[in-house]
């Protein structure tokens, strides 16, 4: 059922959102904040924001504000000790875009492409070829604090609902 010409008063299934955020960590710190740019646009009830970020987006409408502290548990998940792995430098990303000429180091987080898309993932030990890599999320283990503006919301069209993610601004682009 295609509704794109009613706006939806509150976000529930099938809705697109349009929101800025700030996320915070435990102590407080500034980690992201979306507010220099557009604003994220996401499709609701598809997975598409961390569980529980989703979860507190529910019900709520255009020009709200709300702050919502999410548990590992239903964000970047639970911390898994002994989560490495060892990648050919090549792999990288940030390695490739350099064509070679980044130093990485450890401590950096990067991006490697898998199988199951690109991933982020935080350098431990450099070696000459191969990286050695803590595949863990970089926020994982972290309770985090959203502070988040809702913008705009809209229907989303067939396409959308197929594909289960929004297009546009904001949101994926296809080639």
């Amino acid at each position: 059922m295609n509704t794109e010409n009613t706006t939806p008063e509150a976000i529930t299934k099938n809705v697109v959102a349009m929101f800025h955020y700030t996320l915070h960590n435990e102590a407080g710190d500034e980690v992201e904040n979306s507010r220099a740019g557009d604003p994220i646009a996401y499709l609701h009830g598809y997975g598409n924001v961390i569980p529980g970020l989703e979860k507190a987006m529910e019900g709520k409408a255009p020009g709200e504000s709300f702050e919502v502290t999410v548990a590992p548990e239903e964000s970047y998940g639970v911390r898994q000790e002994n989560n490495s792995q060892r990648v050919p430098i090549k792999h990288l990303m940030e390695w490739q875009e350099s064509k070679g000429k980044l130093k990485i180091r450890p401590g950096m987080v990067v991006a490697v492409n898998t199988e199951q898309g690109v991933r982020q993932v935080t350098v431990v030990k450099v070696g000459k070829f191969n990286v050695d890599v803590d595949t863990n999320h970089p926020l994982a283990g972290k309770t985090l604090t959203f502070k988040v503006d809702v913008v705009e919301l809209r229907a989303a069209s067939d396409s959308e609902i197929s594909h289960g993610h929004a297009h546009g601004p904001g949101g994926h682009h296809h080639d």
